[in-house]
């Protein structure tokens, strides 16, 4: 190989990894700058939430002082941006805690409820969206595509509180809101964040059960409303794959279409399934919140729901920038992931 050749073939990773970075930078700017200057235009006055409506005027000045509120919003901005240079999100107002060391407690419930509901969700929608595939339009395909539908045009909130009266409340067949039972809250040391491997790893008699007790319904509405999305893209790639000239060649030389679907179809539609199930998983990220407000989960979106209420600036940007991060960085791995399973993507 010659000097030029092997010169660019180290310059397209370099290059492409660079470019990567200057995303996401670019993206987390943008993110930031959106959600600052939507924080600043909430009708909710920070410092009046942290004096009360019965302070004097005087106190109520120093604090809009203390809090910075009283510079002009560029200026708050960069002052923001330099902190967090530095790794300083700020301290919560409602908290009291720094923003890094509560989403540091808050974070790996929320991740951990969302990859729970990916795994259960793929074990369902994938196989669905490959019987789907499997007979077009016929009547197993009409069924799986009503359930679906089904799955995702109910309300999740609406089915969180149904799942709680009967299951919980009624029948008593499973945990209802929280992590833990009190009996065990207050005794477990959450070192991992995990409720599933601290509960493991303290030994007590029943924690372990217990905790799987309180996931049983959150993990299966948040698995619900992702099979759906899951079911119905992994059905239109593996139709659209199916319409290839190799598809029809492989059918010509006689394959059963169970083989032209598992041998053919599905391993070069797997870029496109990998990206759907990433997505999933960001979108299960993200839009955890309604379940974790219902099942009083003490994760991520529960976070941020309380600091919006309470004009918490700090928490509201830290969890914000949090999002944006894991969704940058999972694209990113969904992008060489493509890129490896699909030579063409190379």
């Amino acid at each position: 190989m010659s000097a030029r050749a092997s010169g660019d073939a180290w310059r397209q990773p370099v290059m492409r990894v660079s470019g990567g970075l200057v995303t996401l930078a670019c993206t987390l700017a943008g993110l930031l700058l959106v959600t600052f200057g939507l924080s600043r235009l909430s009708p909710v006055d920070p410092a009046a939430q942290l004096v009360g409506e019965h302070a004097s005027q005087g106190v109520y000045l120093e604090m809009r002082r203390t809090l910075g509120l009283d510079e002009p919003w560029p200026v708050q901005f960069e002052r923001y941006v330099v902190r967090l240079a530095h790794g300083d999100l700020g301290v919560s107002l409602s908290t009291g805690e720094r923003v890094s060391d509560d989403l540091r407690r808050v974070f790996p419930a929320t991740a951990e409820l969302a990859t729970l509901s990916l795994v259960l969700s793929a074990l369902v929608g994938l196989p669905l969206g490959i019987l789907a595939a499997w007979r077009p339009r016929g009547v197993l395909d009409a069924v799986v595509r009503v359930l679906s539908l089904f799955g995702n045009s109910l309300p999740i909130y609406w089915l969180g509180l149904l799942a709680l009266f009967f299951f919980y409340a009624h029948w008593h067949l499973v945990a209802g809101p929280g992590r833990l039972d009190d009996a065990f809250e207050y005794t477990i040391d959450m070192r991992t964040g995990s409720v599933l491997i601290d509960s493991w790893q303290s030994g007590l008699p029943g924690a372990l059960a217990n905790a799987v007790s309180h996931l049983l319904l959150p993990v299966a509405l948040l698995a619900a409303y992702a099979i759906g999305n899951i079911t119905r893209l992994t059905r239109a790639a593996l139709l659209n794959e199916s319409d290839q000239e190799y598809v029809l060649l492989a059918r010509a030389k006689g394959a059963t279409e169970v083989r032209v679907l598992l041998s053919h179809v599905l391993p070069n539609a797997a870029g496109l399934i990998v990206t759907v199930l990433a997505l999933t998983y960001a979108n299960l990220l993200e839009g955890a919140v309604l379940i974790e407000t219902v099942f009083a989960w003490p994760g991520l979106g529960r976070y941020l729901t309380t600091a919006l209420f309470a004009a918490d600036t700090p928490a509201v940007l830290g969890g914000t920038l949090l999002i944006g991060v894991c969704f940058v960085l999972i694209n990113g791995m969904t992008d060489v992931l493509v890129r490896l399973l699909d030579p063409r993507g190379r």
